[in-house]
C-alpha cells in the first residue's frame, strides 16, 4: 500500500503535523524520521540535470543556499498546516519578514501597517529599509479598516498586520482588511507567530501571505531561531502593481511552468532572488529541530490556551 500521508490534505491537523511533506518510501534508506541533510552541495548527475536545476525548470538540490531536503520537508509541512501553496524557510523570523517586504517593494514603495506591532518590524520599516527607499505608513487605529484604506497610495504594496498584536494582543478585522487590500490590488500579509496554524489559519480569513518567527511556538523548545514565509497561491501579481514580478514571470515562466508560476509566483521569486542571492538560509539542523517542535504543536497550544484561561479567570475574580 503506497504511503500518501505526506500529501493528503484530507487528513486531520495532528496527523499532518507528523507526516506532511515527507514520504519515507522516497528516502534512500526508508528512514521513518526526517533525515538531516548536512550537505552544502549535491551531485548534479549530468549536464542536462544541472541546467534544469539551475534554471529552476525542475525541483532538485544543487547547493543548499538554494534548497535543502530537510528544509524542504519543513516548508511543505507548514504549507500543509496553513493550507498554502508553497513556503520558504529563512534563518530567522526577521529574515522572513525582511525578505518578504523586499520581494514586494522597490525603492519608493511603502507598506501600510499598524503601530501595535513587534518592535523589530517597526525598527525595520522606520530605521533600516527607509535608507533604501522603502518605508512604512503606520495606522493609528488598528480597529478601523478605513484608516488603512486612507493610508494606501499608488506606491503601497501590501497591508501588514499580526494575528495578535505584539504586545497589545489586539485582533484586527482580517476579512475587512483583506477587502481593503484587494480593492487596491495588493496582498494582505499576516504575521501568525503567536497563534500558529493550530489556532488560526489566516488564508481562511483573506490573507495572501503568512510570515513566522518559527523560533516561538512552532519550535516550542527555546532551542532554535528560524523563520518561514507561506504563500496562499493565486494572487494576481501581474495586475500592473508589481513590475518586478512581470519581469520575473517573463524570464522564468517557460522554465518553471505556467501553472506553477501562476500558483506560487511570490514564493518562486522569493526563493530565487532573495533566498539564493541574499542568503539568509536556515540550517538543516535548525529545520529538523523546528520539525521536532511541530510534531507536538497541537498538544502544546492546547496547554497554552488552558493556562491562559486559568490566569484570565483568576484575574477576573
Amino acid at each position: 500500500m503506497a504511503f500518501t500521508a505526506d500529501r493528503d490534505q484530507t487528513l486531520g491537523f495532528t496527523t499532518r503535523q507528523l507526516h506532511a511533506g515527507y514520504n519515507p518510501d522516497e528516502d534512500t534508506y526508508g528512514s521513518k524520521a526526517v533525515p538531516i541533510y548536512q550537505s552544502a552541495c549535491y551531485s548534479l548527475k549530468d549536464i542536462d540535470n544541472c541546467i534544469d536545476v539551475f534554471k529552476f525548470a525542475k525541483e532538485g538540490q544543487s547547493y543548499s543556499r538554494f534548497e535543502n531536503p530537510t528544509n524542504d520537508v519543513l516548508e511543505r509541512r507548514i504549507a500543509s498546516l496553513e493550507g498554502g501553496a508553497r513556503a520558504v524557510s529563512f534563518g530567522s523570523g526577521m529574515a522572513a519578514i525582511t525578505n518578504t517586504i523586499l520581494n514586494l517593494c522597490r525603492a519608493g514603495d511603502n507598506i501600510v501597517l499598524v503601530k501595535t506591532i513587534y518592535g523589530g518590524t517597526t525598527s525595520l520599516l522606520t530605521g533600516i529599509l527607509p535608507q533604501y527607499g522603502i518605508t512604512g505608513k503606520f495606522v493609528s487605529n488598528p480597529d478601523d479598516p478605513e484608516a488603512f484604506r486612507a493610508q494606501i497610495d499608488e506606491h503601497t504594496k501590501a497591508l501588514y498586520v499580526e494575528c495578535l498584536g505584539n504586545p497589545l494582543i489586539n485582533v484586527p478585522d482580517f476579512e475587512a482588511l483583506s477587502a481593503v487590500a484587494h480593492d487596491a490590488g495588493i496582498p494582505l500579509v499576516i504575521d501568525n507567530t503567536f497563534a500558529t496554524p493550530y489556532l488560526f489559519r489566516p488564508f481562511e480569513h483573506g490573507a495572501d501571505i503568512v510570515v513566522y518567527s518559527a523560533t516561538k511556538y512552532l519550535c516550542g523548545h527555546g532551542t532554535t531561531i528560524g523563520g518561514l514565509v507561506v504563500e496562499k497561491g493565486g494572487f494576481p501579481w501581474l495586475n500592473g502593481k508589481f513590475p518586478q514580478f512581470e519581469a520575473f514571470n517573463q524570464k522564468y515562466r517557460d522554465w518553471v511552468g505556467a501553472e506553477k508560476m501562476d500558483r506560487e509566483m511570490f514564493s518562486q521569486r522569493l526563493r530565487q532572488v532573495y533566498l539564493c542571492d541574499v542568503g539568509a538560509n536556515l540550517s538543516p539542523v535548525s529545520a529538523w529541530l523546528i520539525l521536532q517542535g511541530i510534531e507536538t504543536l497541537s498538544l502544546r497550544m492546547r496547554e497554552h490556551c488552558k493556562n491562559a484561561q486559568a490566569v484570565a479567570e483568576f484575574l477576573e475574580q
